[in-house]
């Protein structure tokens, strides 16, 4: 049996999704392990986090992180990507208006703005998603936004065209990004390879020009290796193989990362990160044809 096979035999088989190994359910685990299910053709498996997810929404349509915590809600934006995949992989709707009522909350809601500053290096007047209610802007959880949005036949919404200029304004002038900021107390700031991948995968399919994409698919391409941290070489990886760019050794680093899990115990999060980087991008990014109703429309 192959470790890909391994590795989804135990996602199936698995009843809770969390960051650790006999951890309790966590909604990102859960829409992770969802994706990376249906992605695999793994249909019924996916079902069950898929429900999971459905049992935590709120009333509001939210996602919180857990199912006893329904704030902060950034998951709302990983469970309408596992929801609207495991429709579309179906061929049915059986989770309309789920992701209806999540996708409403998540236009209503967004980070917290600034007038423009000189000592802060990016636009502050630019509104995307944040981490938690009432405060900035932040790279990862407007990406995450901006994926479920586009994947839902909202990619031309005034909202993910606000956040996708965002996300440009955000990649440092040499390539990369960081958690949001660019520049802090006149220096400018590193990237890191997690916020990289994801803002990669943000910008698919978008017309833009900027030289710092460019620089940034580069700047994931030098800093992989089989050496890298499992959720950094997985979003990584994603990021590329979006843009038509998958290193060739991809499948070798994930199947090291895989061992070093096995060693010593892999928890859901990681080993869903790993199925899914192992699966084409464009099968769970976005749908010719959006199976859900449109955000505007009354729920009925």
């Amino acid at each position: 049996m192959t470790q890909l096979a391994k590795n989804l035999r135990y996602l199936a088989t698995n009843s809770a999704w969390g960051y650790h190994v006999g951890g309790p359910s966590a909604a990102e685990p859960a829409a992770l392990a969802c994706l990376a299910l249906a992605c695999h053709q793994q249909h019924d498996a996916a079902r069950l986090p898929a429900q999971w997810l459905a049992a935590t929404q709120a009333r509001d349509g939210s996602v919180g992180v857990n199912a006893s915590q329904n704030r902060p809600a950034w998951p709302t934006s990983l469970a309408i990507l596992a929801w609207n995949h495991l429709d579309a992989a179906l061929g049915r709707r059986e989770y309309t208006e789920t992701i209806a009522r999540a996708i409403r909350w998540s236009l209503e809601t967004h980070g917290t703005t600034q007038p423009r500053q000189e000592h802060i290096g990016h636009d502050t007047t630019l509104t995307g998603w944040s981490w938690a209610a009432d405060t900035h802007s932040w790279m990862e959880p407007t990406c995450m936004f901006i994926m479920a949005l586009k994947a839902v036949g909202q990619a031309h919404h005034e909202r993910t065209r606000e956040a996708k200029s965002l996300i440009i304004d955000r990649l440092l002038s040499e390539g990369g990004c960081n958690y949001g900021n660019t520049i802090v107390l006149g220096q400018t700031l590193l990237p890191h390879v997690q916020p990289t991948g994801l803002a990669m995968l943000a910008l698919v399919g978008e017309d833009a020009s900027d030289e710092r994409i460019e620089k940034s698919l580069a700047y994931l391409e030098t800093e992989l290796s089989g050496e890298s941290s499992t959720s950094s070489l997985c979003y990584g990886l994603m990021g590329l193989a979006a843009h038509g760019r998958r290193p060739a050794p991809a499948s070798v680093w994930l199947e090291q990362a895989y061992d070093r899990l096995a060693q010593r115990g892999a928890s859901s999060y990681k080993l869903a990160l790993i199925a899914l980087a192992s699966c084409p991008p464009h099968n769970w990014l976005r749908w010719p044809e959006p199976l859900i109703l449109s955000a505007k429309e009354p729920a009925r």
